[in-house]
């Protein structure tokens, strides 16, 4: 009986996703590191306000890209469509707060909210047409998606970048709640909700299965076309929230910001434990990942010319050749446990 109850009732690190506790060790090491490294600085405050408040915008695009890859695909357009949402929306701006339109301020916010999202939501969605329903390979239509988001954005800015966006904009990233910044709080929410729909939903239960085996899915009577237009019409309204954090944060739009962030939110997402192949990946482990790496930025910075952007992107780089070959090993020796017990 004693058995029997232990193993109805695990222990809860058992329980515990094991991408969840690696990258909570991994986050632990780095502070720790952090705190010897730059003893006076790292361990304070004002380094956990920077850090919350400059992971937001990038955090956002990895969810996105996240859970593409674990329907087993990927979306290479994430940037560039958040960076047209903001254009569109400073333009916006500009065309009526800064314009003088006496409109109520409330609802010109509420319309920028609006617009944005729609304009997310609709390149999104045109991903998802490209990879669900005309089965072009997700990288080669995700890349030609971003060519054509950037596109736009120089059509609209004439290559420009938009500035002088209304003060008040600014006014949300600038809100902060306990001594840390709003829009850290709003991707803590989205997190949540995102690891409520991966793990809760059948929807979430769909794209792990199409992720896993698409013809399986398919005999389950899963329906390929309608789960990927959900997948990346979602990881277009996170970059269309992404898009509009950035907007408020920097009070401009360019149509090539955040280039680097591609790399990045691949990173994170492999990083997190998400199988770049499909049907495996954990949400909580992708946030705790989006933590680390802003971390582990904030540390460089803190040695000022000794690790420039250079350096960090040949780091960025070597990270995520290290951690796709040792999930691989972890993989295979998975796989060779399980038939060792199989036989």
């Amino acid at each position: 009986m004693t058995g029997h109850a232990e193993y109805r009732n695990p222990p809860l690190w058992r329980r515990i996703d094991s991408s969840i506790t690696r990258m909570l060790a991994v986050l632990l090491v780095v502070v720790a590191a952090g705190c010897i490294l730059q003893p006076t600085v790292f361990p304070t405050f004002s380094t956990l306000r920077s850090v919350c408040k400059q992971l937001v915008e990038y955090g956002l695009l990895a969810l996105g890209v996240a859970v593409c890859m674990m329907s087993g695909g990927i979306d290479l357009s994430v940037v560039y469509l958040a960076n047209l949402v903001a254009i569109v929306i400073g333009q916006y701006l500009k065309a009526t707060v800064g314009a003088g339109v006496s409109a109520p301020l409330p609802l010109v916010m509420l319309g920028a909210v609006f617009i944005a999202l729609a304009v997310g939501l609709l390149g999104g969605l045109f991903n998802g047409l490209l990879v669900g329903r005309l089965k072009l390979p997700a990288m080669l239509a995700t890349l030609g998606t971003g060519q054509l988001f950037m596109g736009c954005s120089l059509v609209i800015t004439r290559g420009t970048t938009v500035n002088g966006v209304p003060a008040v904009f600014n006014q949300f990233a600038a809100a902060e709640l306990f001594g840390l910044p709003l829009t850290f709080f709003l991707f803590v929410l989205i997190v949540a909700l995102l690891w409520f729909f991966m793990g809760k939903t059948r929807y979430g239960t769909w794209i792990y299965l199409i992720g896993t085996n698409t013809r399986a899915a398919a005999f389950s009577g899963i329906s390929e076309v309608k789960t990927l237009l959900i997948v990346y019409g979602n990881a277009g309204l996170l970059a269309a929230v992404s898009g509009l954090v950035s907007l408020s944060r920097m009070n401009s739009a360019k149509a090539d910001f955040g280039s680097s962030y591609m790399l990045l939110t691949i990173l994170i997402s492999v990083l997190g434990g998400t199988n770049p192949d499909g049907g495996k990946g954990s949400i909580i482990s992708v946030g705790i990942a989006v933590l680390l790496t802003q971390a582990v930025s904030s540390l460089f910075n803190m040695f000022g010319a000794v690790m420039n952007s250079f350096y960090r992107n040949l780091v960025w780089g070597a990270l995520l050749i290290i951690t796709l070959i040792v999930n691989h090993y972890l993989e295979q020796r998975r796989s060779t446990r399980r038939k060792e017990k199989a036989s």
